[in-house]
């Protein structure tokens, strides 16, 4: 009895274990997001393809429309599609469908070269989603990838995969799945070139909470992965090791916290593995660079700036200032010789003129040389070199913008702004000397127009009060007119005028007030030739109230009287309208086409509730030639072009609106002239043999 209960449990876990299998294999051939159905109806070339379901599980049939088939097997799908289909097809006897390909619609989002949606095989794995996005760009994080799948986030390390080519460290696929490639810190927030190489000369790790940061005297400093099994000379060693500078018995090292010094060469003295000291995720390491030897004494004076050789000098007792100029290789060739320095022990400055003292000039003589004292002789001010150091901030002047030569003068009282301005060599020749800006010490702006000053015979009152720390800036005018869209942004508003419309280079112009409006309207080039120079507008800015000025161009250049054309000052817009636009503005597909014998043959804007009726009343109706009894329409809107007659004869006896062909948008209606028709020409044939017979019957008689 054992035995057959035995035998009847086998059984039993075999035909449940063949169900199991058999509802899987089922429930893998039912229609997933992504599969290709195939269709195949003989005849029907628009059918016989495969259909892809779409991300709602769809999928689109011509002249049928959506059917869900998501879910389906390939049972259900036959079914639900042979139905959709017997609504427009007879036959379908020998029509078939089935799943022709499983596949995926996968999504990848991120740092890789071709972001997008892509239809994969059902077999398809992370490593090829990645290759049909073109693969992963320099820079992307490889340890931190995610699958999204839903609300569910499925995180996976593909770095740990590519060092060990463990498949089972990938998530499976699915349809609609998102893959998230995220890129590395190490990139940061701009978008720019990723060198690889650079930035592993800065270590290799992208986690900045668990990464060993080394720094100081290395070859290569930066953040390195933290390994387990590593210790302080694997680090240092990943850092380039030491360099020459490096002082390795006062390495520092902070572990959970802990500060520690290590003594590198104790260690290699020794060997002694006990030395060096345990590292934790986050480890900071500073290898110090070595200290050089610092020379003091009592009897050291310093000597620094512009001499040959500067730095400490021991002196002997009793030596005097030259003695230790001397010793240093005196002042160089850029050295301000007049503007030495002397700085004392107890910090007060002597000054000192070599110069003076060279030439011989009577109470000058070298100051008294003590311990401790600092002798600083400073560089010569070169006006080429624009090194803003050389000048103090409290007696220079700063000059910008669109100058000779800007920058930083040296201010005396005795300059104004005429010689400053003549100091820098003058403006240039795109500056714009109607408004140069004048920045004084308080924060005051003047504007300053050179000029109007010339013209008024340059009086002195006139000029802008200028200081020590005072700002110029000189503006600079377009290239020329039609060139100024890279420099509307430097020039202010109040000063251009706004040119729209039928223009050849509309824009923001430059305007004074010496221009006028032909000056202005030339600027921009003129009109163009579809520009309505009948209807021109001036829009005035510059009142308190609201100002149009209406403008008929083509009337002044008739009588040239000036007196038509605005005054037009800054800040004013002139529009110049176009003129009627043409038919060609309307899209086809708008639009209904009537050609033949009617009377105003055209293009009709046409809509749903328009019939061909009122298309031809809208046309002029048909003329006295028209072929009313062979009217055809063209239908070019729907799948494909067909063509219908219509009977407008037929129509108007029986009124029957259903005898209306349908007309959409984009449809051609044509009305033949009658006597292109073969009655036509046949009747004609005939009367012209009736004429010729009874020419020759009366040429007989005669």
């Amino acid at each position: 009895m054992t035995i057959i209960k035995r035998l009847l449990l086998i059984m039993f876990l075999a035909f449940s274990s063949s169900a199991f299998a058999t509802q899987e294999a089922i429930e893998a051939e039912r229609v997933q997001i992504g599969d290709l159905i195939q269709i195949n109806l003989p005849g029907e070339e628009s059918l016989n393809r495969g259909f892809q379901v779409d991300k709602r599980g769809r999928i689109e049939l011509p002249e049928v429309g959506t059917i869900y088939v998501a879910g389906y097997s390939e049972e259900q799908l036959s079914e639900a599609v042979l139905a959709a289909l017997k609504a427009v097809f007879r036959d379908l006897s020998s029509a078939s469908v089935y799943i022709a390909e499983q596949q995926l619609f996968i999504s990848v989002q991120g740092y890789v070269d071709s972001p997008g949606e892509y239809t994969l095989p059902k077999s398809a794995n992370i490593q090829t989603a990645l290759h049909a996005a073109g693969g992963l760009r320099s820079g992307a994080q490889l340890n931190n990838m995610m699958v999204k799948r839903g609300n569910e986030k499925i995180p996976f390390n593909y770095k740990a995969f590519l060092d060990s080519g463990d498949e089972a460290l990938l998530p499976e696929l699915r349809s609609l799945d998102s893959i998230f490639v995220p890129a590395s810190p190490l990139v940061g927030n701009i978008e720019q070139q990723f060198d690889a190489a650079k930035q592993a000369n800065a270590g290799d790790s992208a986690d900045s909470r668990t990464a060993i940061k080394v720094f100081g005297e290395v070859n290569a400093p930066g953040s390195f992965t933290y390994k387990p099994d590593a210790n302080l000379v694997d680090i240092i060693m990943r850092a380039g090791g030491v360099t020459r500078y490096a002082s390795v018995e006062q390495i520092r090292v902070i572990s959970n916290n802990m500060p520690k010094l290590f003594n590198l060469k104790r260690y290699l003295d020794s060997g002694d593995v006990s030395l060096l000291p345990p590292l934790s995720e986050g480890t900071t390491i500073f290898v110090p660079k070595q200290e050089e030897e610092i020379r003091a004494g009592g009897n050291v004076v310093y000597i620094m700036g512009e001499v040959a050789s500067p730095g400490a000098y021991e002196g002997s007792q009793g030596a005097s200032f030259m003695d230790i100029l001397a010793n240093a290789g005196g002042p160089t060739r850029y050295a301000e010789s007049r503007q030495i320095r002397l700085i004392k022990a107890n910090g007060s400055v002597v000054k000192f003129d070599l110069t003076a003292y060279t030439e011989g000039l009577t109470g000058t003589k070298p100051p008294r040389i003590a311990s401790g004292d600092a002798i600083f002789v400073p560089e010569k001010t070169d006006f080429n070199e624009k090194s803003w150091l050389k000048i103090a901030p409290d007696r220079a002047v700063k000059v910008i913008g669109e100058v000779i030569r800007p920058g930083r003068v040296e201010w005396s009282d005795e300059m104004d702004f005429m010689d400053l301005l003549a100091h820098v060599g003058g403006p240039s020749l795109r500056a714009d000397t109607t408004k140069i800006e004048v920045v004084n010490g308080s924060g005051k702006l003047i504007t300053f127009n050179l000029d109007e000053f010339i013209r008024n015979g340059a009086p002195p009152s006139e000029l802008p009060p200028v200081a020590a720390g005072t700002i110029i800036r000189v503006h600079d005018l377009p290239q020329d007119p039609s060139d100024n869209k890279s420099q509307w942004v430097r020039q202010s508003s109040d000063a251009s005028i706004y040119v729209f419309g039928q223009v050849n280079a509309p824009g923001r112009y430059r305007f004074t007030e010496d221009m006028h409006f032909l000056d202005i309207l030339s600027a921009a080039d003129g009109p163009t030739k579809e520009a309505d120079i009948h209807n021109i507008r001036v829009t005035h800015r510059d009142k308190s109230y609201a100002q149009v000025s209406k403008l008929n161009l083509s009337l002044y250049f008739e009588t040239g009287d000036e007196s038509l054309l605005p005054k037009v000052t800054m800040g004013d817009t002139i529009y110049i309208p176009e003129k009627d636009k043409i038919w060609l503005d309307r899209s086809k597909e708008s639009t209904v086409r009537i050609l033949g014998a009617i009377n105003k043959p055209g293009r009709y804007v046409f809509n749903d509730n328009m019939t061909i009726l009122d298309i031809m009343a809208e046309a002029g109706g048909p003329s006295d030639n028209a072929y009313v009894e062979k009217i055809t329409v063209v239908n070019m809107s729907c799948c494909q072009g067909q063509a219908r007659t219509f009977d407008l004869v037929e129509f108007s006896k029986s009124a029957n609106i259903y005898q209306l062909p349908v007309l959409r948008a984009g449809d051609t209606i044509y009305i033949p002239d009658r006597r292109d028709s073969f009655l036509e020409k046949a009747r004609v044939g005939l009367e012209d043999i009736l004429r010729l017979t009874t020419t020759i019957v009366l040429i007989g008689a005669l």
